[in-house]
């Protein structure tokens, strides 16, 4: 600060002072010639100044040319310094934070900053839809409009009488839509309710110890990795229900006589309450063909068993034990219910096993009710390897007829030999034979397996057991609880022998 001799203010006012501020913020006031104890009252937190830097020894390079290393984040540009030589580092357009730091410049969301800070509206404009985009936004019109959305000269693209049809035409679509919905789900309704009357729901819903499942509880478990078993009737699945383990049993077809026989394997299986019976769980009526909810048997079938990939070993007493309660079951149904019911197709595949080698007889689809059904049938079913002769050729279904196939079951499962549809090469037909010319040429046809652990008279019992099932005078033949008593005797009797003393009993 200097005196000027031209000043005639200082004649009045003997003072002189000066400050640092920012120019553009300062506005003269008469106040401020009283010094710095006036504006220290004014401005107590002080007064805000500008200091201007620059990085003095380089300068900008030229368009496309690398930046200097102090502007160190990519999204940062480099400035030539305003007052005096040197550059200086700023973030881009679209951009904040510190140029001189790696990643120091990030995205403004101009966007969010609008709906933030409604004063910053005017510097990002947009009349219709804003989006950001990295290192910007973009602004577009709304729907049905088309022009510049920052400035705002979005004008409809449509005529308001073409606007007007559009939206008519899609809310009567919408109706449309809505009204075909309603009826998909009224046809739908419908035929469940039909399939329901249709396969005996009105009947078998007054039944007890049967549960009726929708077909949305079902349908997770009929899924083709869930398929434990396949054939000619359909199909069986394994899956937990409630829980449990279950096995549904899903047929392919089923004509008018089936739907028949369906309902009445659910009755049948109502009414039977055994160890040695497979349970019923519940049944789906709500579709074309109904399913089967069954208890789940872990080993599967007497058929598998025996001839599967991987034949279990079955020493004589585990055999016994399959055919004594095998036995029991059918004698239950024959002689121990309150009416006498016969399965119709003992075979193998029908007897399932549990771990402990316990068997429960299944499969109850041709099953007959002597109260319901007494007449002869036209319309044999079952497999024809195990069928009564007579069964085949009268068509009258008896307990005699359980009992012959339940013959060659038993022969099966002491042979391990499948029986055979070929008349020459027939088991039952080879087996007879070698009896009626020699018991012990009967017996040479039984599993070596358990030849070497059991004795003569066990096998002669069992032999004659056999041939007393498969007599083909019907009359002659034991009756199932005669030949359910005799397995249980020796099952309860029979002790395995030495191999050594076995087979010295064999060559004797």
């Amino acid at each position: 600060m200097y005196r000027q001799s031209s000043n005639s203010m200082w004649k009045t006012f003997p003072c002189s002072y000066s400050m640092i501020v920012e120019k553009s913020w300062y506005n003269f006031s008469l106040q401020d010639l009283y010094g710095y104890g006036a504006l220290k009252r004014k401005f107590p937190r002080g007064v805000p100044l500008v200091l201007d830097f620059a990085i003095r020894n380089d300068s900008c390079p030229a368009d496309g040319m690398t930046l200097p290393t102090a502007c160190r984040s990519d999204n940062s540009r480099c400035v030539n310094a305003t007052y005096g030589s040197g550059y200086l580092c700023k973030c881009k357009d679209g951009f904040d934070g510190n140029p001189y730091i790696p990643d120091g410049c990030q995205d403004i969301n101009e966007c969010e900053l609008r709906d933030e800070q409604p004063a910053l509206r005017d510097q990002y404009r947009c009349y219709g839809i804003c989006m950001n985009t990295i290192g910007g936004y973009d602004c577009r019109c709304k729907f049905g409009t088309e022009g510049d959305a920052k400035t705002g000269t979005c004008t409809p693209m449509f005529p308001l009488a073409a606007m007007v049809a559009t939206v008519g035409i899609i809310g009567v679509t919408f109706i449309v839509v809505t009204v075909l919905l309603f009826k998909l789900l009224f046809e739908e309704r419908r035929k469940t309710k039909e399939f329901f009357v249709k396969n005996g729901g009105p009947i078998l819903e007054k039944v007890d110890n049967i549960k009726m499942f929708k077909k949305e509880e079902l349908k997770p478990i009929i899924q083709s990795c869930n398929v434990i078993g396949k054939g000619g009737f359909g199909e069986v699945y394994k899956g937990l229900l409630d829980n449990k383990l279950v096995a549904i049993k899903k047929s392919i077809n089923v004509d008018k006589l089936q739907e028949k026989q369906f309902t009445n394997e659910i009755i049948i299986q109502s009414k039977v309450i055994h160890k040695n019976i497979i349970k019923l769980v519940g049944c789906c009526l709500e579709v074309d063909i109904p399913m089967l909810v069954y208890e789940f048997v872990p080993r599967g079938s007497l058929h598998n068993i025996l001839h599967g990939s991987t034949k279990e070993c079955l020493p004589l007493q585990k055999r016994l034990n399959i055919a004594a309660g095998a036995a029991e079951g059918l004698a239950y149904m024959h002689s121990k219910t309150s009416t006498t019911i016969l399965h119709g197709d003992i075979k193998p595949g029908n007897i399932l096993l549990d771990d402990n080698f316990d068997p429960k007889i299944s499969d109850f689809g041709i099953s007959r009710l002597i109260a319901i059904d007494k007449t002869h049938t036209k319309c044999v079913i079952g497999d024809m390897c195990y069928m009564d002769p007579v069964y085949l050729q009268s068509g009258l279904l008896t307990k005699k007829s359980d009992v012959y196939s339940f013959g060659v079951v038993l022969l099966e499962l002491l042979t391990r030999q499948k029986a055979s549809s070929s008349e020459d090469t027939r088991l039952v037909k080879r087996f007879l034979d070698a009896y009626t010319e020699d018991h012990k040429g009967a017996i040479d046809l039984f599993d070596r397996e358990f030849l070497l652990e059991g004795d003569t008279e066990v096998f002669h019992n069992l032999a004659i057991l056999v041939v007393e099932c498969l007599k083909f005078e019907v009359e002659t033949r034991a009756e199932m609880i005669d030949v359910e008593e005799r397995l249980q005797t020796m099952k309860r009797s029979y002790v395995p022998k030495s191999i050594s003393d076995a087979s010295s009993s064999i060559d004797t």
